[in-house]
């Protein structure tokens, strides 16, 4: 039983217990034996050739001057994770991880300090230079290494912030209107399933969109330190 609206979000209220809740994130890893049938399915053809599309994408977003072979990989791997858990939670009793900070920054984090001590390590000159923005007159230099170092700093917040709040709002508005259903009249209910409908449709596309959001910023953001 909920005791408030943000209930839903905690993985210790629903009806299994907390440690269950959690390795519902990894339930996805059933689905790979599936991909080493010797004759595919519809669902693993569909799924190479998005695969493969990202694949040249994030080529692009890196450079190919900068890339080495397998490097898209890791991006890859992180839109098929939060991909995957994003659709897992617009199912009914199922723990939505990409919900909660613990998730989403366990992923940012690690992500943007291994591409700080790389970039810091190895190109120095780079990340320096990249700290003023080139045709910045010299007045505006300290005040804009204060702003490049500030807006770096909070990226891998943003990142975990951007994924967590946005897929709180839709499950709150789904869960407001389902609260309601109880206290509307017989003739209304139509109205009200099929506006949860073209909710979930929403829902089902901001999932796509959030995944899709946070590889290609983290490629962008590794694309910088070379």
């Amino acid at each position: 039983m909920m005791t408030n609206l943000f209930s839903v979000f905690d993985p210790s209220s629903n009806i299994m217990n907390l440690s269950i809740n959690w390795l519902s994130t990894f339930i996805g890893l059933l689905l790979i034996p599936t991909s080493l049938w010797l004759i595919p399915s519809r669902s693993t053809i569909l799924w190479n050739l998005i695969i493969n599309k990202l694949h040249e994408e994030f080529k692009l977003l890196i450079g190919k001057k900068k890339i080495n072979k397998g490097s898209t990989f890791i991006f890859i791997s992180i839109f098929s994770i939060i991909l995957y858990n994003n659709f897992m939670g617009l199912f009914p009793y199922i723990f939505t991880s990409t919900s909660h900070m613990t998730m989403t920054m366990s992923l940012a984090l690690p992500l943007w300090l291994s591409f700080m001590l790389y970039g810091w390590i190895n190109n120095t000159k780079h990340m320096f230079a990249h700290l003023v923005p080139q045709g910045t007159p010299g007045v505006l230099m300290p005040f804009m290494v204060c702003i490049e170092t500030i807006s770096n700093i909070t990226r891998p917040g943003t990142l975990a912030i951007r994924l967590a709040a946005n897929m709180i709002a839709g499950h709150l508005l789904m869960i407001l209107l389902g609260n309601t259903g109880s206290n509307l009249m017989l003739s209304l209910l139509p109205l009200l399933i099929f506006t949860q409908i073209l909710l979930l449709t929403l829902e089902s596309a901001v999932a796509i969109i959030q995944s899709y959001v946070f590889a290609v910023l983290s490629t962008l953001y590794s694309s910088e330190v070379n």
